[in-house]
């Protein structure tokens, strides 16, 4: 049997016929629910001709035609460029039945999702209110705000509370800054978060800084929170710890003892730590280190008035009187007592004591202090230095030995 196409010289091959069914269905490549592009061919008052580059024009009537906005359809002339939605694509008479307003919520269901998809946020006016939450609408859409998902700044009742309506109801024409968390195109669901774009926000800005953080640098900040371990600083809009050590010279029992919270302060980056998002701040730092002078104010032999500041098993801190930043550690063996004796009977917190300076390493910003030695050396007058607390025998140190 011959497979090849039955034709005569004169007479139309199998794919001629093809080519006469596709010219007579020329709309059967359109599908319905098909987003497409065409140009205004006739605007009446009954009926709108597009074409959408198929051999028939498409239409736009009946009730689709009621549903576009008056003020849209004055502007509408031929020649526009315009996008529709395929409702049918072989209507009557084979023409494809058009929406231009089911095309724009096609439009806006497709930015909604893209905009849930990147996560970016979207300004729009709440257009009413409700008990449940705030009404707003992108593009042709109706979207919900619920009350629970408003900022946590406002401070919202819950909307068992009677207070809820009246707070929503004053919302009602202002702007928000909103996420999409759920845009379902099938159940017609478009629900938005302003907390979910505040917080997206504070994640943006938060890693922006700490992208432009550099060690060393110093920052304007803001005293966000306080605790027994350091003060946290708000540096335009990410925290940093400033530890309790890095707040002052001087030994501080808490931040709290100089600082505030709103008190506005000056910091200096220490460290960055992009992967766990943590910084290092410092506020003692811009101030002049004063154990870089301290080598030229007490030397080993001196006798210092200081007070006790701390006890611990091996022994007491003090500092100086009159120079509170400079604090020394009287080792335990260098306490005034029997062996064995414990270190709170012989020395007290705020005790003020006569100290003899037996080390000092400014550069490691250690002073050793001994009350056991202050009678053991070899000294004939005694002339206190008020500005700085110490004592001096009237000789020079370098002849000063146990």
């Amino acid at each position: 049997m011959n497979d090849e196409p039955h034709s005569s010289p004169s007479g139309p091959t199998r794919e001629d016929f093809a080519r006469l069914l596709d010219e007579f269905t020329p709309c059967a490549h359109l599908q319905r629910g098909d987003v497409v592009q065409g140009q205004v061919v006739r605007v009446s008052h009954n009926l709108i001709l597009v074409d959408v580059g198929t051999k028939c024009e498409g239409i736009i009537t009946g009730p689709e035609l009621e549903r576009i906005d008056p003020k849209t359809l004055a502007r509408l002339k031929p020649g526009d460029r315009v996008t529709v939605y395929v409702v049918d694509p072989e209507g009557p008479g084979g023409v494809p039945v058009l929406s231009l307003t089911r095309a724009q919520a096609e439009q806006d269901w497709a930015y909604a999702c893209s905009l849930q998809e990147k996560g970016e946020p979207v300004e729009l006016t709440v257009a009413a209110a409700n008990r449940g939450g705030l009404i707003v609408y992108l593009g042709r859409l109706r979207g919900f705000v619920p009350a629970s998902h408003l900022s946590p700044s406002r401070g919202a009742p819950r909307v068992s509370d009677p207070d809820c309506w009246p707070f929503l109801s004053r919302l009602v024409g202002t702007s928000l800054k909103l996420a999409v968390i759920e845009a379902d195109r099938e159940r017609n669901r478009l629900i938005l978060s302003e907390r979910l774009a505040e917080e997206r926000h504070y994640e943006r800005s938060r890693a922006e800084i700490l992208n432009s953080l550099r060690e060393g640098e110093v920052r304007q900040g803001r005293v966000s929170n306080l605790t027994p371990f350091g003060a946290f600083v708000d540096i335009g809009g990410v925290d940093g710890l400033v530890h309790l050590s890095e707040i002052s010279w001087g030994r501080i029992e808490h931040p709290g003892e100089l600082l505030h919270i709103g008190q506005d302060v000056e910091v200096v980056v220490l460290s960055v730590d992009r992967e766990r998002q943590r910084i290092s701040l410092s506020i003692k730092r811009l101030q002049p280190d004063p154990w870089t002078s301290a080598g030229q104010r007490y030397q080993v032999g001196q006798l210092v008035e200081c007070r006790i500041t701390r006890l611990t098993r091996w022994g007491a801190f003090a500092c100086i009187v009159g120079d509170e930043e400079i604090e020394g550690l009287i080792h335990a063996s260098e306490l005034d007592g029997p062996d064995g004796e414990a270190i709170r009977e012989l020395v007290r917190p705020n005790q003020v004591l006569t100290l003899r300076v037996i080390r000092m390493e400014p550069e490691r910003h250690r002073l050793g202090l001994s009350l056991r030695q202050v009678d053991q050396w070899d000294e004939t007058v005694l002339l206190r230095e008020p500005s700085a607390g110490a004592i001096s025998d009237g000789r020079p140190l370098e002849t000063l030995h146990p």
